[in-house]
């Protein structure tokens, strides 16, 4: 450790993401990245917005950004939208506008690994609620005093969803706490807690536009609640990066909302690859969770999960192996092209013989 750190950086312990090998012909199923590029519409933006404009700062709000997000849910205001860097940004403003009170927030045990962090960078109390035996998150066990409840849906890395009528249920018992759905994989099938908005003021849905559209490396996320919350995370982000957003970030974003028609053929496409995959994972013996997320969650009964990913790894595949309770002997498996679901497979059938 450095001598020059401060106290909060010493005792903090870093989101780890997942690893971005440089290796040739490697088949990489471990980051949940779309195996489909986003849309031609989408380059040609980027291409565009590449000009002498560079030179000036981009628009604060994202304006265009935000009314074409309301207008793509179409029962929601401008005012209800707020965008930043990726979601992990939108959700470190949440942690720090909406989150941060006296009584401890709430989350489940096996989720999103970056809560911790935000709660530790942030000092915020929190409590993790066990899943039950299934992996599925239980609306009895959040029925405790909390300063607010936030989790995946589809949860990460199980990609097990709840469905709209328990989060309508959870925001009903709690009115008085900020609840955010992390949606970072609802449309890969799931329903967005978007429609349940106008109704509960407590509500903050996140998502992205890292996965179903592609964009990855652009980094654009992006929150709706009630003009409040919103009002809450542009204080904090206002205080803290008032351009979040680059010029070829908001046009890239602007045609990939555009283009519904790629958007709509890529997830799908996405969905028929992971029942295929399924499949045949459960051909070979695996056991997998039902999954609404671009990723299945599998483990088989025989082999152990870190060996496993070290076999596969040396025959030029990634997936995601976790070294944490109860789920050391999962690993999860990102949704590619058919071809790359195809040589896994044909691998594990030759490791399991």
């Amino acid at each position: 450790m450095s001598r020059f750190w401060s106290a909060t950086a010493r005792a903090l312990q870093p989101y780890v993401p997942g690893e971005q090998p440089k290796l040739p012909n490697l088949v990489k199923l471990n980051t949940n990245e779309n195996p489909y590029g986003p849309s031609p519409q989408v380059l040609e933006a980027v291409r565009g917005a590449s000009d002498d404009t560079l030179r000036l700062y981009p628009d604060p709000e994202s304006t265009r950004l935000r009314d074409a997000i309301a207008a793509h849910f179409g029962t929601i205001a401008p005012a209800q939208v707020f965008v930043g860097n990726g979601s992990d940004e939108v959700l470190a403003h949440a942690f720090l506008a909406l989150l941060k009170h006296e009584r401890p927030i709430l989350f489940p045990d096996i989720s999103y690994s970056f809560y911790p962090v935000y709660c530790k960078l942030y000092d915020i109390a929190y409590q993790t609620v066990p899943l039950d035996a299934d992996f599925a998150i239980r609306l009895a066990d959040y029925a405790k005093p909390n300063g607010g409840i936030i989790f995946p849906n589809p949860n990460a890395p199980t990609g097990r969803a709840l469905p709209l009528a328990d989060i309508a249920q959870l925001l009903e018992i709690h009115p008085d706490s900020v609840v955010v759905i992390d949606e970072a994989y609802v449309d890969f099938g799931a329903a967005s807690a978007v429609s349940l908005v106008n109704r509960y003021p407590n509500l903050l849905v996140v998502q992205t536009f890292s996965k179903s559209r592609s964009l990855a490396g652009l980094r654009v996320g992006f929150a709706i609640g009630h003009a409040e919350l919103i009002d809450g995370l542009q204080r904090v982000k206002n205080s803290f990066n008032s351009y979040p957003l680059d010029r070829l970030a908001q046009a890239g974003a602007l045609a990939a909302i555009a283009d519904h028609e790629w958007f709509e053929t890529t997830r799908q496409a996405v969905i028929t690859s992971r029942a295929r995959l399924t499949r045949d994972l459960e051909s070979l013996g695996f056991a997998v969770l039902p999954s609404c997320a671009n990723f299945v969650f599998a483990r088989h009964p025989a082999r152990d999960a870190g060996e496993l990913a070290q076999a596969l790894r040396e025959r030029g595949i990634i997936v995601r192996h976790f070294r944490q309770p109860r789920i050391e002997q999962f690993l999860r498996i990102t949704v590619g092209t058919d071809g790359q679901c195809d040589t896994l497979i044909s691998v594990l059938r030759e490791i399991l013989a």
